[in-house]
């Protein structure tokens, strides 16, 4: 059996343990588990979208520059979303395009086109924990977040701004991701993440992000209007802005190949 093999199957085990009716007590690690397979489930069927957004980043000194894009999603079925981020503003950006094929257990497969030099680039795995595009997120923030890729911990309940959250710890099952683990605040009644603090491969305190604004569509799948991410080591923040969210669009997986790279408008 191998490696990925035998965590899938902990996974499996794991799960089953944390959902089964009747347990009256739960360890921390298998409450950690039940609280993000809700998450996880909840958000669940939705399809497809396309979202307009706008990323503002911001230096140490409070000086921002702006660039807006377009961000296309594919529900997986059996493993993680397709991807698809296209740059339009400014002029020297406008054209790039990201697209990421998230695993629930391999490691992620991405690619960035680079209209000035007309070429496609891989992102190796070993650079998942690089910055996206200049920003204050790394490569691997811009995957769906699959519960496979994490072991968690229950570590308590918490009231943050008012909100009653469960407080739970995960931990990266890739070596290769730049964090050692992600605390983690999910609100109780939706089971939305309303912030989460990233912890790097020295195990100190790199950076928080935070959730505002969420927004409910097709009665079911909630969305943030604002995620900041706030790197405490260098001082520098970048803020995700989204709008005019638009599910079932019928997108095809042929909507989200590497051609769909050069030809995303």
């Amino acid at each position: 059996m191998n490696t990925h093999t035998s965590k899938l199957l902990a996974f499996k085990i794991a799960a089953l343990l944390a959902t089964t009716s009747g347990v009256a007590h739960l360890s921390p690690e298998e409450k950690g588990l039940k609280i993000a397979v809700e998450a996880d489930k909840r958000d669940t069927g939705f399809g497809d979208t396309i979202v307009e957004m706008e990323m503002v980043l911001t230096n140490r000194h409070g000086e921002s520059s702006t660039r807006k894009m377009v961000l296309r999603t594919l529900e997986g079925v059996g493993d993680g979303d397709k991807t698809l981020i296209t740059f339009d503003e400014p002029r020297d950006v406008k054209g790039t395009a990201f697209l990421s094929y998230t695993h629930k257990v391999e490691a992620d497969d991405q690619w960035l086109y680079l209209p000035a030099l007309k070429r496609v680039k891989r992102i190796a795995s070993s650079n998942k924990s690089g910055p996206f595009v200049g920003s204050e997120f790394a490569y691997e923030d811009m995957t769906s977040q699959e519960v496979e890729k994490y072991t968690y911990k229950y570590i308590g309940d918490k009231n943050l701004d008012g909100l009653e959250c469960f407080q739970i710890e995960r931990y990266p099952v890739d070596p290769k991701s730049g964090y050692t683990r992600q605390v983690g605040w999910i609100d109780k009644e939706h089971y939305r993440v309303i912030k989460t603090d990233f912890y790097d491969r020295k195990d100190s305190l790199l950076k928080t992000l935070t959730f505002d604004g969420y927004q409910q569509y097709s009665g079911k799948f909630w969305r943030a209007d604002s995620m900041r991410m706030v790197n405490h080591q260098t001082g520098k923040s970048t803020e995700l802005l989204w709008k005019n969210y638009k599910f079932g669009n019928g997108y095809t997986e042929r909507d989200f190949d590497q051609r769909s790279l050069k030809n995303a408008r």
